[in-house]
This record gives structure tokens, sequence and C-alpha cells, in this order.
């Protein structure tokens, strides 16, 4: 599995990694009742960086991860987020209280120090201030974490952060459904030394070209209770698409590349393509979809021919349907 190093932090990334929300059970049972096969097939397969988050089926996503890297030692990355947990949501972002949420995932993932530690969504107004960074700082000094760094949900709010001297990296929505990043964020991330992590890399699997009009998610889903953002972003689910508009888009889009290879791993190809994006974080529900997954790194790069059509095809038919900011 190739590598590359995200922002100046000097860490290593699979180029495809693990996205662990749905080792939480925020898509279903199957990420948790299969969690341990994903974990084990995602160290078979090279993929080194596991992304997750405290609020992740409050705390069992860390708790599986943590449980997992005891009993199975092998190289990797692990990374978590922190800020979307009740005790700091919306506006509690004092020092003690950050300080506790990373010592909770500290105990969760059994580890003393953790490699990364992002702001998870947190509204844009403590993002722009100073004390939330000094609070970073001050926990890097005292050595409960490595890095930090923010996921963020749109392209302004990624762009605000950049001027955070130590910030490692941003995680974004990138995909062939939100391209907005390639204009601007992305070349000035790349100025700035900062790496970025792309989650939703197959817009709640839409991508994956597997869906239909007759599709029923669980209700503990974020893609039954949240598609249209009843709950959180509404550009979080299926990137802000109407779901049924979506169907129509991904058939086309289906139109315009290979048959004979899956969807999902042309469209993690697509992410890989762009040099500055350090590593794609896909979530898997079956060690099938690890697989097949880490398999979109080793494909051939689109042609610009294709480049330049997929692009044509976001901005003039897809854009204009999505909700929320961009």
């Amino acid at each position: 599995m190739e590598k590359r190093v995200l922002g100046k932090s000097g860490l290593e990334a699979s180029v495809i990694g693990l996205g662990c929300w749905q080792l939480g059970g925020d898509f279903g049972s199957s990420g948790v009742d299969n969690s341990t096969d994903i974990l084990a097939a995602a160290d078979d397969a090279g993929i080194s960086f596991w992304d997750t988050a405290d609020v992740y089926g409050a705390g069992q996503s860390e708790s599986a991860i943590g449980d997992w890297t005891q009993a199975n030692k092998a190289p990797r990355q692990i990374v978590t987020k922190l800020g979307r947990d009740s005790s700091l949501y919306p506006n509690c972002y004092s020092s003690d209280n950050m300080k506790r949420s990373i010592e909770g995932s500290l105990e969760r993932l059994q580890v003393d120090c953790l490699d990364l530690v992002q702001l998870h969504c947190v509204p844009p107004e403590h993002m722009q201030g100073d004390s939330i960074w000094q609070h970073l700082e001050d926990f890097r000094s005292e050595g409960l974490i490595k890095h930090y760094g923010a996921s963020v949900e749109n392209i302004s709010e990624g762009l605000l952060c950049l001027d955070k001297p130590g910030l490692t990296s941003l995680q974004i929505i990138f995909n062939l459904f939100r391209q907005d990043a390639v204009q601007k964020l992305l070349p000035q991330a790349a100025d700035a030394g900062v790496g970025i992590i792309v989650r939703l890399p197959l817009a709640s699997g839409l991508l994956s070209g597997k869906f239909s009009s007759s599709t029923v998610f669980e209700d503990k889903d974020h893609r039954n209770y949240n598609k249209d953002g009843e709950f959180f972003n509404v550009g979080e689910t299926f990137s802000g698409l109407p779901f049924d508009t979506a169907l129509c888009l991904v058939e086309e889009l289906k139109s315009m590349l290979p048959f004979d290879i899956p969807l999902a791993q042309l469209a993690l190809r697509w992410i890989l393509d762009h040099p500055q994006v350090t590593t794609v974080i896909a979530g898997a529900s079956s060690a099938k979809q690890v697989a097949q997954n880490a398999a979109a790194a080793s494909l051939p790069q689109f042609s610009d021919v294709m480049l330049h059509a997929l692009s044509s095809f976001y901005f003039e038919k897809v854009r204009l349907h999505i909700r929320g900011s961009i």
C-alpha cells in the first residue's frame, strides 16, 4: 500500500485509510457485528491509517479499536476527533472540558498519547479565535497529543483554519459529488504544509453504485434519519444531495466510466489522483469491502481527458442540487 506524508507532521499514512464511524453502529448493526473482521482485513490490506471519534457510538468505535490494537500489534496511525460530544458542543470548549475528552479517548484507545486529534466540525466562531488552538498547543506540550488538525463541513471553514501555524491536517468532504476543494482549498493547504484527509469519499455509499429507489436503511443509520438534514448538517449525508436525484446522477456517472471496475474503486481512485490528498478514510461494513477499497490504490490514474469530463459533469449537473454549504 502506498503511503503519503501527512502535511508537516512527518506521519506516514496509507493512501487508503479506514473510516471507523460504522464501528459505533451509526450505519446500522453490520459495522458493529463485523468490527473484528473489518479491523483484521484493514491490517491484512496494509491500511494503516484509522480514523475514529469520541462520539461514534458514544465511544464504542474507539473502544473496539483499542481492544483490537492491544491484542494485535502492528504499525498503525490511530487518529480521533473531539468537539461534538455534549460536554463540548456547541460552546463549551474550555481547556478542562477538552482535556477530559482527550483523556477519555486515551483510555478507550488504550494509549498514552494520541498521534493526531482533530477538532470535529466545531462551530466556525470557535475555530476563528485563538483559544481553542492554544488549548491544543498546551495538550501537545503536556504530551497528550503529538499533532492536531480539524475536520470541517465546508470550504470556507477549511480556509479559515489554514493560518493556524500548528495545524497538521484538514479533514474534508471530497468526492465525485463534492469537487469544489480542487479550486482553492487543496492548493492553499499544500502551500501551508497541511495534509488533506478525505472523508465521505463515496457520498454515504451513493458512489458504490449499489443503491436504488427501493433501498431501505436501518432506523439507526444516519442515511435514514438524516437524509434531509433533520439531525445534523444536511451536507454530511449523501453529500447534501436529495436521494432520488442522486440515484439518477449515479446512473449518468456510470455511463461515463469503465464498466469492468466497481464504481466505488473508481471513485476512490479519482480522489487519489489529487496529489494534495494524503489519505482517503473509506468506511466499510465487511471485510470484503475493506479489501475492495484497498484495491483502488493500485488502479491506474485517470487520463486528463476523463478528469476534465468528470469535473464538467460535477459543475454542470451535480452542484446545483447540493443542499447546505459547500
